[in-house]
């Protein structure tokens, strides 16, 4: 038997938005369809694929062939292209926890499109009280001369995000406990700045309120010194400019001044456009 070797070794990351796009399509599926797939957008870049976005694809599956509107996938890429150029095919995606007979000949397709596409999986039914994501590779099995096929090999995947995306996903889970009534609808709003830096300053000192307990407790012997801690705690410390407090004073309020000229020139530019559509739909009253 002969294997057509690919890189098994591959990483898979996988962006929030992702996850939210293929469940809303997955939502909005028709009544008739079993799964929902659609195409990865993403980067490789040296065995690590990171998925940064992604589309659904309208399709039908049958139990001997599969329709999909390739025309439409083909489209939608494009325009995209336009938005974002360093985005492009790196696989795709289907609901459902498992591979179906069907999935070989959608990955043909994506074969055409990049090389060595991915296949992520998301578990939209909750199987097991949670939303399994996997990735799978194809890897092709054949003898010489003989029949061939393909086998969808696990690879390792996770979850990664930026930092804007960080600040959505922990407002998305203060709507977790929230009690769904006709008054109260299950929605949070965003904080304000001033109220962002007070709730980021309280867990930063209770982080060094941990951190101070442990060190104490090492130099007390009441335990045990872990080196991995005490490395990572050394290059924290060298982390920090070492600067006195008027420098500190003088560095934040420059920022702070930053920060308010923005502000400034926004709302300037904010009253500007409004005063503009105000008078064009004068001026096309009066004419």
């Amino acid at each position: 038997m002969s294997t057509i070797n690919l890189p098994l070794n591959l990483t898979v990351r996988v962006h929030p938005v992702v996850l939210f796009q293929i469940v809303d399509a997955y939502e909005r599926r028709n009544n008739d369809s079993e799964r929902v797939i659609g195409t990865l957008l993403g980067s490789t870049d040296k065995g690590v694929v990171e998925v940064t976005n992604c589309f659904c694809l309208p399709h039908k599956e049958h139990t001997d062939q599969v329709e999909a509107e390739l025309g439409y996938a083909t489209d939608l890429y494009e325009l995209n292209q336009r938005v974002n150029a360093s985005e492009n095919v790196v696989g795709w995606w289907a609901t459902g926890q498992e591979v179906t007979n069907h999935s070989s000949v959608i990955h043909e397709y994506y074969a055409r499109e990049c090389t060595n596409p991915i296949h992520l999986t998301l578990d939209t039914s909750l199987t097991g009280a949670r939303m399994g994501i996997k990735a799978y590779v194809c890897v092709s099995l054949g003898v010489p001369s003989g029949k061939s096929g393909c086998m969808f090999t696990p690879i390792n995947v996770e979850v990664t995000s930026y930092e804007p995306e960080v600040v959505g996903l922990q407002l998305c889970m203060k709507t977790i406990g929230l009690q769904t009534s006709a008054n109260r609808p299950r929605t949070v709003s965003p904080m304000l700045d001033l109220a962002q830096v007070t709730e980021a300053s309280g867990k930063l000192l209770t982080l060094l309120g941990e951190v101070l307990a442990y060190v104490e407790d090492v130099l007390s012997e009441k335990q045990q010194p872990d080196n991995t801690v005490g490395r990572a705690l050394l290059d924290l410390i060298h982390s920090v400019p070492n600067m006195s407090g008027d420098q500190f004073a003088q560095m934040f309020n420059s920022n702070v001044k930053d920060l308010l000229m923005v502000v400034t020139l926004s709302q300037l530019i904010k009253t500007q456009l409004q005063l503009n559509e105000r008078l064009t739909s004068l001026t096309s009253f009066l004419n």
